[in-house]
């Protein structure tokens, strides 16, 4: 269960760490949590402020098939998929692939690109709607962290169940007191959060055996 950053070759965001510090609009936060249009194409304090397709999980999606050779035939879920951008990209860095999404957001789900028309399901992380061993890889990328505890400790079991054993998860941390503030100033979604040593000791609870990184705001 090592950790490793599968996500390095994203842009990095250029965020307005003071836009937050004043307190979080409750009407705000109430909005974003329903991960509906406000949260994806609404103005940017709700959330992404425009999630359009751009590219650049591209060379995200050539690190995933690279690193977990990842073959024709083989099948791979990316949970928290929102308008199913990875899974588009995953099918176009390894032809052959069968690759799916899984989002709460019916919102994001209806606004997909069409070449992932059909791979997309509504659904919650903590009960996936897919038989045990369905999927060579599972990924699930700033998802996890937006259940409560005990819903992540589902959510990571879940995985487990529908993987065959190989996974990668990604989920809101920080190292420093500093850093923690910044999060819970900037946060507008994530239900449990965690210095690592707390998400280790959650992992060995779940019985989380896959791979992981962290998302630091900084």
């Amino acid at each position: 269960m090592p950790e490793i950053d599968l996500l390095r070759a994203l842009p990095k965001t250029k965020r307005n760490l003071q836009q937050r510090t004043v307190g979080k609009d409750p009407e705000v936060v109430r909005l974003s949590k329903q991960f509906g249009e406000h949260y994806f194409d609404g103005p940017r304090e709700y959330g992404y402020g425009g999630y359009r397709y751009d590219g650049r999980w591209q060379p995200v999606a050539r690190d995933i098939v690279a690193h977990y050779g990842l073959k024709p035939g083989m099948r791979v879920l990316d949970i928290g998929c929102a308008k199913g951008f990875l899974v588009k990209d995953l099918l176009g860095a390894g032809p052959g692939l069968e690759v799916f999404g899984l989002d709460i957001s019916e919102y994001a789900v209806k606004h997909c690109p069409p070449e992932v028309v059909g791979r997309l399901h509504v659904g919650n992380c903590e009960a996936l709607p897919f038989p045990d061993g369905s999927f060579d890889l599972v990924l699930a990328l700033d998802v996890i962290h937006n259940q409560k505890r005990d819903g992540a400790i589902r959510a990571l079991r879940e995985i487990g169940r529908v993987g065959k054993g190989n996974a990668f998860v990604r989920v809101d941390s920080y190292h420093t007191p500093e850093q923690k503030a910044v999060f819970e100033d900037w946060v507008l979604t994530a239900e449990f959060h965690d210095y690592p040593d707390g998400w280790l000791t959650l992992f060995e609870e779940a019985g989380y055996q896959g791979d992981w990184s962290w998302t630091i705001i900084s």
